[in-house]
């Protein structure tokens, strides 16, 4: 019953393959972004734009953090997609296992060091005084998160390396209508303000990281872990921490820039701060795709890397970017006729400043998601192949490049330095990526031709 819940990237159609995994790993893009759109939607209608900016002057911070949890969890699934293209099935729980110590150590030491510097952090960014409270009660929870967050992007990272993108798309479904309700609850019922749209957040991922370990026990008897397998291996978590540390370093070192970038959006006041924040969540959930063909090229990767079947890695990227490019053209047009109506669901008619400034910056980022789908598409194959130090090394170019928007960009020309900053870190990131892929290619060619 184990194995046919998972999913072989290593025959058949690399174009068929990688939009039939990606799919449902949009959706579940898609609903994960719905926690963070239905917070932000909520707040703006219900609680003013003062909170809105609030909650979005902790969004680079938030993604400091968060996301070096994600790309940890993303990192330590890397070597449990190798085993499972090998078939070598007791590595592989070896592999799980230590993850999960290692995971569970990161979430007790970071949640502890953010949740004391938090509030010092927000006074370095400048956080304009009249959303201060609302940003530092909003990312405290965010923050006692942590461990949530840990527990589900682990798992869902696992199932997907053994090919079922399809489970964890069901449960952030399931969470995603327990957000909307307990956002509700918590703002309109029972009147807890910013503090019950983190709580909402936070209480949605444990329920998605909850459901995937239940199914996981159930469904895949070739992850019933034995006693001598859960064993500390430091073999094992030297390989992990290889793969795990440089991508959730990649995630913290690009949000480096975006704190940066934070720091001078704050000095032009809340209604920028606002407008950066809805454009932001819209931007993100058309971004979406580009999320879900990375992380499926990842998963496509590693498994033919651990076939030793190189020959299908450029295929899989010539069919990834024609579906990248042809979703970028769709997602621009989209955006162009259509932004300010999407920015509108943000904010009251009053914010009227906010609309603009945020229509404004969707139609500069739209304008480069080519871009984008090759920073992620190309990034994601460099790391599924087991090279996570080339991707460390695209996000210090992100970061540089938004660090450069905020320090002159945003000083020297306002409002559109903060537009312009994502577009020029996704070309810094892409100048550095393509002859990156080039050396991972050849360095793979010359690997196997000397073992075989």
């Amino acid at each position: 019953m184990g194995q046919n819940k998972t999913r072989d990237l290593t025959t058949g159609s690399p174009m068929k393959l990688i939009l039939g995994f990606a799919t449902p790993l949009l959706f579940g893009f898609l609903f994960q972004q719905f926690y963070s759109v239905v917070d932000t939607v909520i707040v703006g209608q219900f609680l003013g734009v003062k909170a809105l900016a609030g909650v979005g002057a902790t969004g680079s911070l938030n993604f400091m953090i968060i996301g070096f949890c994600m790309g940890v969890c993303n990192g330590f699934a890397i070597p449990v997609a190798h085993k499972f293209g090998a078939k070598d099935y007791s590595g592989m729980r070896q592999v799980i296992a230590n993850s999960v110590w290692l995971s569970g150590v990161f979430a007790v030491i970071m949640t502890a060091a953010v949740v004391a510097l938090c509030k010092n952090i927000l006074v370095w960014m400048n956080t304009p005084g009249d959303i201060f409270e609302y940003a530092y009660i909003y990312i405290l929870i965010i923050f006692w998160g942590i461990p949530a967050s840990y527990l589900y992007n682990l798992l869902s990272g696992i199932i997907r390396s053994l090919g079922d993108s399809r489970t964890p798309l069901l449960f952030l479904l399931i969470s995603s209508v327990l957000n909307i309700v307990l956002d509700l609850l918590c703002i309109l019922t029972f009147q807890m303000g910013i503090a019950g749209a983190a709580a909402a957040t936070v209480v949605s991922q444990l329920v998605s990281g909850v459901l995937c370990l239940f199914y996981m026990k159930k469904k895949f008897d070739i992850l019933e872990i034995t006693k001598e397998e859960w064993k500390v291996d430091t073999g094992h978590m030297k390989v992990l921490c290889g793969m795990g540390v440089p991508m959730g370093l990649q995630y913290s070192i690009t949000a480096i820039g975006s704190v940066i970038l934070q720091t001078s959006v704050n000095s032009l006041g809340s209604v920028a701060v606002a407008a950066v924040t809805a454009a932001g969540k819209v931007s993100l959930f058309f971004c979406c795709p580009f999320d879900a063909l990375g992380a499926t090229m990842a998963t496509y990767g590693g498994q033919n890397v651990g076939a030793k079947k190189l020959d299908r890695l450029g295929k899989g990227l010539r069919a990834c970017s024609i579906l990248g490019i042809v979703y970028a053209l769709i997602a621009f047009g989209v955006l162009y006729v259509f932004g300010d109506n999407f920015v509108g669901l943000f904010v009251k008619e009053e914010g009227a400043d906010v609309i603009e400034g945020a229509r404004q910056m969707l139609l500069v980022v739209s304008a480069f998601f080519i871009p984008l789908a090759f920073v992620n598409i190309i990034r994601f194959l460099i790391q599924g192949v087991g090279f996570s130090a080339f991707a460390v090394l695209a996000g210090v170019c992100e970061m540089a490049a938004r660090a450069l928007a905020g320090l002159f960009l945003v000083p020297s020309v306002g409002f559109m330095g903060a537009c312009l900053a994502s577009p020029l870190a996704w070309i810094f990131a892409d100048a550095f990526l393509v002859p990156a892929y080039i050396h991972v290619r050849r360095k793979l060619d010359r690997m196997m031709a000397i073992e075989g």
